[in-house]
């Protein structure tokens, strides 16, 4: 097998993220690694040296559950990494059992999106793509050319230093959240293609990306700056979509009586303005037409 699994990669960059001191180890001497060095990890995780090194090389392909949890254990993983590694370790046969083909935006679903006329919301596939919003949420990201996938906006359009008042913690929440879905499936082609893509252009993301940072999208709280409304200080909310695998619902909403509450009233205001010219200027063409074609 390659050396560059995902499950190798995954190993050695949280191997490299460690510090001797941190796990409990003495420092000393001249070290060749940013990190632990193999042996320490294997000793840590009360295993041979060699297994784990077949371990993170790709040449051990089931390792058992007790072996999961030391090494889990041993590299002082969280609950959401130590998840990210159990599906890392899963054969390839299960993630293409589970893996369903693109699934479109239910009308359900866009009904609900659109009846929350106060309220911001959009669903993401996997790889952040943008699938489907509602009206606020279309005229909320107006800024981005084109408003289409999540990561892209983040580290390709200019327009996402000035929205994302935090940007570094939106770029690290962005690849820790892609680093999940990932991790879901590995062998995803569109995840590749969004990863390769960014890598290319931002050195930025390809450096983020090398740290295998894992996070969903849970709830958390977000400053964001529009052009023409100011500043929004929201909460926001990610719910699963039941029937779409990997599917998730986003809600952005603001405090009652509060300030970003009155900008998204005037971003509803500014987004109904549009439609109605939008809708004028169709009625105008068509009435156009209608003289066009009419008697002489």
């Amino acid at each position: 097998m390659s050396s560059s699994t995902p499950l190798g990669e995954f190993l050695r960059a949280r191997r490299d993220a460690l510090k001797p001191q941190e796990v409990g180890l003495p420092e000393y001497g001249r070290r060749r690694v940013k990190g632990l060095r193999r042996e320490e990890v294997a000793m840590l995780a009360a295993m041979s040296s060699d297994y784990y090194v077949r371990l993170e090389q790709g040449r051990e392909s089931s390792p058992s559950p007790q072996v999961v949890e030391a090494v889990a254990h041993a590299l002082r993983l969280d609950a959401v990494a130590t998840e990210h590694l159990w599906r890392l370790v899963q054969a390839p046969e299960s993630r293409r059992r589970r893996r369903a083909e693109d699934t479109p935006v239910s009308p359900q679903l866009l009904q609900l999106m659109d009846s929350w006329a106060t309220s911001p919301a959009f669903a993401l596939g996997p790889a952040l793509d943008v699938l489907a919003c509602n009206t606020l949420a279309a005229a909320l990201h107006e800024g981005f050319t084109p408003a289409d996938n999540l990561a892209r906006m983040v580290f390709l359009d200019p327009a996402g230093r000035e929205f994302h008042q935090e940007w570094e913690r939106a770029a690290h929440s962005c690849v820790a959240e892609l680093r999940a879905a990932y991790g879901h499936d590995p062998e995803s082609a569109r995840i590749g293609e969004v990863v390769a893509e960014l890598s290319e252009q931002s050195p930025e993301f390809a450096d983020l990306w090398g740290r295998h940072d894992v996070k969903p999208k849970t709830q958390e709280g977000k400053h964001l700056r529009h052009p023409h409304v100011g500043d929004l200080h929201i909460q926001f909310s990610a719910f699963t979509v039941n029937g779409a695998p990997h599917q998730q619902l986003v809600v952005y909403q603001a405090e009652p009586a509060s300030p970003t509450a009155a900008a998204f009233e005037r971003l509803r205001v500014r987004a109904d303005q549009a439609v109605a010219r939008t809708l004028q200027a169709a009625d105008a063409a068509r009435a156009s037409q209608v003289g066009d074609v009419g008697p002489g």
